[in-house]
């Protein structure tokens, strides 16, 4: 079972402006202060699932063990592990920032690295980001398109953005007028943002969806693509049942290409230049961040159970969700 959570949004801009902000990240983007070189062997938008929302609005919170919350294609690795742990042994520095941010030592990095798993976000999904500059890790907070190559780790959290190499953590909750900054893409919208919280327990294997395909398989947790196998649709996705119907366009249709370049600015489509405000929204709950009990940096626990409903526009093969709204949503924290 998943069930709605309404996440109750808490923070100010420093200087008490009253408004927090979110940098808009495409799939295929290097985006902010990226900490590595990319190591996304696949990073290319999907289409943007609407998840089944909570009845008094806000954010819809899943567990990372929820089927389909994240997808990819079989028997291939959206990250390229071993190239991550390489950029980071050969700047110091970097490797420090990074470890830092996720609760580690540097030493303990290439283990950690080697133990999460290679998807793609199923859905546009709310994180907070940790890029490095000045010598320094910074801290912004960001959504992140679906489709774009992460790491998640044994609780089903997202760890590491692969197209920059950023270590990701939990959320920080936004309220008064949040403001989205970056490059937005067709079907962007800040409150169908996804907050994913981690499973009960540890994962031991992932339910994910090919987005271009619509079939099913699953991936032992640490796998990198070789040990993956076929599995039957789930009975329930994040945006509600699954059908038979085909997916909505096999191929990118967010904005811009897998190559992270960006689409042509349309009257309508919402997309922006890098950097400028894109999007205001006042009041609270536009875009939300976790409640309740989050792990500490690097994946402890925390409230929850695995299992239970699983992400949009998925389907059986070739399937994606034909009741939006329909099935359950994650359990309250």
């Amino acid at each position: 079972m998943v069930a709605a959570v309404i996440l109750t949004v808490v923070l100010t801009r420093p200087g008490g402006s009253g408004t927090g902000e979110v940098f808009a990240e495409p799939a295929g983007s290097t985006g902010r202060d990226p900490v590595t070189k990319s190591t996304a062997n696949e990073s290319s938008p999907a289409p943007s699932a609407t998840p089944k929302k909570p009845s008094g609005g806000g954010n819809s919170t899943f567990q990372g063990a929820t089927p389909g919350l994240y997808g990819g294609t079989r028997k291939s690795a959206s990250c390229d592990v071993e190239k991550q742990i390489t950029y980071l042994k050969d700047a110091p520095a970097r490797n420090r920032a990074f470890a830092g941010v996720l609760g580690k030592q540097p030493a303990q990095i290439p283990s950690y690295l080697r133990s999460l798993t290679p998807v793609q976000l199923g859905y546009d999904t709310r994180v907070s980001n940790h890029g490095f500059k000045d010598g320094k890790a910074t801290t912004f907070q960001s959504v992140l398109q679906a489709g774009t190559a992460a790491m998640v780790d044994s609780y089903g959290v997202p760890r590491v953005r692969c197209k920059c190499g950023n270590p990701l953590t939990e959320p920080t909750p936004l309220k008064g007028g949040v403001k989205t900054v970056g490059t937005k893409w067709p079907g962007y919208q800040a409150s169908n943002a996804v907050v994913v919280t981690p499973a009960k327990t540890k994962i031991k294997e992932f339910v994910l969806r090919d987005p271009k395909t619509g079939t099913w398989f699953k991936r032992p947790e640490g796998g990198t693509g070789t040990t993956d196998t076929p599995t039957t649709p789930p009975a329930e996705t994040p945006s509600g049942p699954t059908t038979s119907e085909p997916p909505p366009n096999g191929s990118p249709s967010a904005g811009e290409t897998s190559s992270g370049t960006s689409g042509p600015s349309t009257p309508g489509t919402g997309t922006a230049t890098p950097g400028s405000p894109t999007d205001t929204t006042g009041g609270s709950g536009t875009t939300g961040g976790p409640t309740g009990h989050s792990p500490s940096p690097g994946g402890t626990p925390g409230g929850g159970s695995p299992g239970g409903g699983s992400p949009g526009s998925g389907g059986s093969p070739g399937g994606r969700a034909s009741q939006p709204g329909g099935g359950k949503t994650p359990p309250s924290t």
